[in-house]
């Protein structure tokens, strides 16, 4: 990333800062069926909680590894899926790119996940740290793999939305 120009770096920043701001604003506005779009395919998309990342165990609380099982996700969102109404927001931060190699980029950020329940407060929902793996190819970027690494050893018993 050092041998960069100062204009490409910055050019990279722009572009990192809208795609995570189009990722985090499609999925806070629920529009689902448009969230496999951000994603390559074959692609990995991950919720594990940290404990299990740090020593490289394989059990996630959620695991897909195509665009068509992320669709599935969004079906069950819509249609099988049981839960009371919710909002959530999401914050992402500290996006930094930790390597690069021609057709893809590695990239580290923080996020943090509200939930407001219509007859509750807003609580912090879910915090941990992206590390994400984004395609470069005909002027777009897309997620190749999304590993959301969260901090608790708790899973969270609403883990309805993707992060």
């Amino acid at each position: 990333m050092e041998a960069l120009a100062t204009s490409n770096t910055v050019a990279l920043r722009i572009a990192l800062e809208d795609l995570y701001a189009r990722y985090t604003g499609c999925l806070d506005d629920e529009r689902f069926e448009e969230w496999p779009d951000f994603f390559t395919d074959p692609c990995l998309y991950k919720i594990i909680p940290r404990i299990n990342f740090e020593r490289n165990l394989p059990l996630a609380t959620w695991l897909c590894e195509s665009r068509g099982y992320l669709r599935d996700r969004v079906q069950a969102i819509r249609k099988t899926s049981v839960f009371g109404p919710r909002y959530l927001r999401r914050f992402v931060s500290g996006i930094r790119v930790v390597g690069q190699t021609s057709d893809a980029i590695e990239v580290h950020a923080n996020y943090a996940a509200y939930e407001t329940l219509p007859d509750a407060f807003t609580r912090v929902f879910n915090v941990g740290q992206y590390r994400d793996l984004i395609a470069l190819g005909n002027g777009d970027m897309k997620f190749r793999e999304k590993v959301c690494v969260f901090d608790s050893e708790l899973v969270p018993n609403s883990l309805i939305y993707p992060l």
